[in-house]
Order: structure tokens, then C-alpha cells, then sequence
């Protein structure tokens, strides 16, 4: 194996671990950065004046107008988490299918996927769903699996249902990827637009939620002992 790929695969690791052992993302990131940028200076494997392409980059990510969404994006969903928005919303939908057998988890489906399309992240859904639902669901006779995986799968719709962040930072990358190879190739670039992905993943992300609820209707309706009807559907959550 050459020596770049030991580095790259080393700093990967050693970037995992930092952000795994609690350390914030922004300065684990660039001092990961930094430290194996220094490294590679001393090895031979990078070059001092690549250290000095940075700053354009980063000029370059700041004004780029598509990715000015992701910061907004996540804004949007700490206001949801703050003013508890998403808690209310959780206990509408524990109200009208909470007396139905698995209604409380099929009540997590239908929220996660409505907190995904407002949002785009994750993190702030499913830590939100995990507070409030999962006490209530397990003591309501939920299966720990079954809670634990309604939250888990519901949250992670935040990536996949627009407006979506991934779906953003994976615009801007296939764009430049495609003017690159059409310019190497000498056609006109086929741009890529963020309304495109947008357009593409939407289907998909709905199945994806018909699929979590056949799920958990077919467990209500083999397994009704895992997901029982609420008997405090007044206040689900």
C-alpha cells in the first residue's frame, strides 16, 4: 500500500475517533486537517503551496449561493426543536391513532417524515422523538426494538425526503464534477440542479415511508403483542 493512502486512511481514522471521544466537529476537522497537513509536509506526501489553495477554497464554499441553504436548513430545525413544534406535532398524531394497535409507532413514521421535509437533518428529529416518544412507547408495552426502530428509521428521512441537506452538498458536487468532465471531454456541461435531486429522491423517500408503515402494520396485525393499543391516548406523549 503506498504511503498516501496509509495517510489518508490514517487521518480518516483519527478523525473518526476525535469526533467519537466528544470533541467539537468545526475544530476536529480543521485541526485533524492541519496535523496531518503537517505531517505530510514533513514526509514529502504534500506540498506548502497547496496549504496556500485553502483560503480560496473556503472563499469559494462561502459564496457559492446553493450551499448558503445548509446553515438555514439548520436553523430552521433548532427553531423546530426549541419551540417545541415537533413535540406538538407528536402528540396530534399519538391523539388520533393512539387508540389503533402500533398507532404510536406508525405516529413517529408520520411525523419523522413531516419533520424531514421541514428540516432536512436528522439529529434534531430523531434526538427530539427519542425524548419525548420512546418512554411513552415502551411503557405502553411497545417492543424496545420496534420503538428504538421507528425512531431511528423515521429520523434518518430527513436525508432522503426534500428539502434535504445531502441532497444540497451532493448538487453542488455532481455540478462541478460535470463541468469538469465536460470540459475535458470539449461539450457543453449538462448542469445539474438542486431541483433535480430534489425532484428524483422525492418518490423514493415516499416509498421509503410506505414501506416503515407496512412494517409496522404487519407487526400490529402478527405480532399485536409487541405494539399494543396506548391505554393513556389522551396525552400519548
Amino acid at each position: 500500500m503506498e504511503a498516501e493512502t496509509i495517510l489518508a486512511l490514517t487521518m480518516f481514522a483519527v478523525t473518526i475517533a476525535a469526533l467519537l471521544s466528544g470533541y467539537p466537529v468545526a475544530l476536529t476537522l480543521g485541526g485533524v486537517a492541519l496535523v496531518f497537513a503537517g505531517i505530510g509536509l514533513l514526509t514529502g506526501h504534500f506540498y506548502l503551496s497547496d496549504l496556500r489553495n485553502f483560503p480560496l477554497r473556503i472563499e469559494g464554499v462561502m459564496s457559492n449561493s446553493v450551499l448558503v441553504a445548509v446553515p438555514l436548513f439548520i436553523i430552521m430545525g433548532v427553531i423546530l426543536e426549541r419551540s417545541k413544534v415537533a413535540e406538538d406535532m407528536l402528540n396530534v398524531a399519538g391523539k388520533l391513532l393512539g387508540k389503533v394497535r402500533g398507532g404510536l409507532a406508525l405516529a413517529i413514521v408520520l411525523v419523522g417524515a413531516l419533520l424531514a421535509a421541514s428540516t432536512g437533518i436528522v439529529g434534531a428529529s430523531v434526538v427530539t422523538m427519542t425524548l419525548i416518544a420512546l418512554p411513552t412507547m415502551l411503557r405502553n408495552g411497545y417492543s424496545p426494538k420496534l420503538s428504538s426502530g421507528a425512531i431511528a428509521a423515521s429520523g434518518t428521512l430527513g436525508q432522503i425526503i426534500p428539502p434535504s441537506i445531502v441532497l444540497i452538498l451532493l448538487a453542488d458536487a455532481i455540478s462541478n464534477a460535470s463541468s469538469r468532465a465536460s470540459t475535458t471531454l470539449g461539450v457543453l456541461p449538462q448542469a445539474v440542479s438542486v431541483q433535480d435531486l430534489f425532484t428524483g429522491a422525492l418518490i423514493p423517500g415516499f416509498i421509503l415511508v410506505g414501506f416503515y408503515l407496512g412494517w409496522i402494520v404487519y407487526n400490529a396485525i402478527f405480532k399485536p403483542e409487541i405494539c399494543p393499543p396506548t391505554t393513556d391516548a389522551d396525552t400519548p406523549f
